[in-house]
């Protein structure tokens, strides 16, 4: 499989989003289960299939870029806030980033990694993949200068105050379903989802800055385009409160570009026991 990515790494970005588009089409039509979750999904945030009709093919788009992302040449990316992080670094202090499954979610870690990666790392949290090879290969393939990864247990929690405390930054999915104990029911888009307790934790104990950030997907395989903003309002220092701050900011966020986000998520599952 390496061989393959390695392969598909070299294609033209224009070219793998269009491989990628006829990919989520067809796992959409033949995917009953897949299908039934995601057209629900996007009922509860109250779209029309003019909104979502779109995210199917992004949905394709996501795994068909990984191969390039990861082991092919550089890709073009602008900024839209990146002030935002240049004054939480120069005043010393650990920055928060929270990415939602919203357009390319790899792009953000890599693209501040390429941009300020030097002046101070970031740590991004992942839940490693149960096939051995895939674990492999993404582990090779985030391993660059600035960018560090922590698993989803308590070592990697620790690993990741640890680099707040430092001046570090850290990333994580605010809309990734935590295991059994690790989060908390609250709403989103209507309707209560088992939502990670951590995000709000590691700003609440460091004092870290909180900032939103998503990488938008250009058309025609023109490149990304990475927005970064703080939140509207100050996180509460109540954990349930903050917690639906948040389920709130990544609403809000999706509800810019519902065309690009991961409908298809299990977002409502039952929590699993274990880290």
């Amino acid at each position: 499989m390496t061989v393959l990515f390695k392969a598909l790494s070299v294609l033209p970005l224009w070219l793998a989003h269009a491989i990628g588009w006829c990919l989520g089409w067809l796992v959409f039509g033949s995917s009953r289960v897949y299908r039934r979750r995601f057209l629900g999904n996007a009922r509860l945030a109250g779209l029309r299939p003019r909104d979502w009709a779109p995210a199917v093919g992004a949905a394709g788009k996501l795994a068909a870029e990984l191969p390039r992302l990861w082991m092919g040449a550089p890709v073009a990316l602008q900024w839209v806030g990146a002030e935002q992080v240049q004054h939480a670094l120069d005043a010393g202090r650990g920055i928060v980033f929270l990415t939602p499954h919203l357009g390319c979610f790899e792009m953000a870690a890599q693209g501040y990694a390429s941009r300020f990666g030097r002046q101070q790392p970031v740590t991004v949290l992942f839940r490693p993949a149960r096939q051995r090879w895939l674990r492999e290969l993404t582990v090779r393939a985030r391993a660059r200068p600035g960018l560090r990864t922590a698993p989803a247990t308590l070592a990697g929690v620790k690993q990741m105050l640890k680099a707040l405390r430092a001046g570090e930054c850290v990333g994580l999915l605010p809309d990734q379903v935590p295991p059994l104990g690790l989060g908390l029911w609250s709403s989103f888009f209507g309707r209560d989802a088992y939502t990670l307790t951590l995000s709000a934790r590691l700003v609440q104990q460091t004092g870290a800055v909180l900032l939103l950030a998503w990488g938008e997907r250009l058309s025609w395989g023109r490149g990304y385009r990475l927005h970064l903003r703080p939140m509207a309002q100050p996180l509460s220092q109540r954990l349930g409160s903050a917690v639906l701050q948040i389920n709130q900011a990544m609403e809000a966020l999706i509800s810019e570009c519902p065309g690009q986000y991961l409908w298809g998520y299990a977002r409502y599952k039952q929590p699993r026991e274990g880290l």
